[in-house]
């Protein structure tokens, strides 16, 4: 894994939270992206070499919406950049770990995603992205 690329944050309302985010970041947003697979609008701020991922639902029965339900706004899923998704679900996969997905889907950002099971990494949820070509 070669860095955190981005910390996922479930919020129910970007009319809030964009600038509640914005002050406490001292940083502007700098690109919205609605994601129709996943039924989710998603919205970046970038710190460093990190950026900030909010993640609000298109719908009421959308897994953000369900995950907030339950959980409440928060830390959704932390993600970390690699050079090739395909190898390393391959040797996570063979340490053990079990997918929510089998195979990397176009998420936000130009990035091919694939998430693991929380179950399997002390209910945090870790999503492996890597830039497509």
């Amino acid at each position: 894994m070669l860095k955190v690329e981005h910390i996922g944050i479930a919020v129910k309302d970007f009319t809030n939270a964009i600038p509640l985010f914005e002050k406490l970041l001292n940083s502007q947003c700098y690109k919205t992206e609605i994601v129709e697979r996943e039924q989710v609008n998603t919205a970046f701020f970038r710190q460093g070499d990190t950026k900030i991922e909010l993640v609000q639902s298109l719908s009421d029965d959308g897994v953000i919406a369900r995950f907030i339900e339950k959980k409440g706004e928060g830390i959704h899923h932390i993600a970390f950049e690699v050079e090739d998704i395909f190898t390393e679900i391959a040797r996570l996969k063979a340490e053990g770990f079990v997918f929510l997905n089998e195979s990397p889907k176009d998420g936000a950002d130009n990035k091919l995603v694939c998430f693991l099971h929380p179950k399997n990494t002390n209910s945090v949820l870790i999503e492996l992205c890597m830039k497509k070509d």
